[in-house]
């Protein structure tokens, strides 16, 4: 990963920069499914450890020719006035490297007991023992709020920023743009 794009997002009196990045990485998420785009991660250089904010802007990594596929389409059609892309640029030297990843919460026993009886075939009462309400589990992370293009449901996607490394850790990302091994440039 040696190429970065930056994507700022513009203040505006009627959105919150939390609704503009849900709609902006809804419509990210979308091309990097649409590409297959297993060599484009993503960060967020604003996050910060004690909000639960991402701030407003996001970077895309990768080499140029990904990055340059990426933005192509005309993927951010309808959000021209809420953001500013800026150039594909070369990573600093130096820059440390991070992995940022998805967390999924266990927030919800009653999915989880369901799951159970289906899977070890159990009863209702069995797996409540197995698992009680006291298991549930509230992330103290960020998140974007998007809704599933199957089920049109809403659902929150947790992000974790892992401690800084010195070197970097090669491997794939999801249609997230998110990996839980690789790590992208922090700078």
């Amino acid at each position: 990963m040696n190429r970065y794009l930056e994507i700022q997002l513009l203040p505006d009196p009627d959105f919150s920069s939390g609704i503009l990045m849900n709609a902006l990485f809804s419509r990210l998420h979308l091309v990097l499914a649409a590409h297959c785009a297993i060599n484009v991660g993503i960060s967020f250089p604003d996050w910060n450890p004690n909000a639960l904010e991402l701030g407003t802007r996001l970077r895309l990594h990768g080499k140029g020719g990904d990055l340059e596929k990426i933005m192509q389409r005309n993927w951010a059609a309808g959000l021209q006035d809420h953001v500013a892309f800026g150039a594909i640029m070369e990573v600093p030297g130096g820059a440390s490297h991070r992995v940022v990843r998805r967390v999924q919460a266990k927030s919800n026993p009653e999915r989880e007991r369901r799951r159970l009886m289906r899977r070890k075939n159990i009863s209702a009462e069995a797996a409540r023992e197995i698992i009680p309400d006291s298991t549930a589990k509230r992330l103290k992370l960020p998140c974007l709020v998007l809704t599933s293009r199957s089920t049109g449901q809403q659902f929150r996607l947790f992000i974790e920023h892992l401690p800084l490394q010195k070197e970097a850790v090669e491997g794939r990302f999801g249609n997230y743009g998110l990996s839980p091994t690789a790590t992208v440039p922090w700078f």
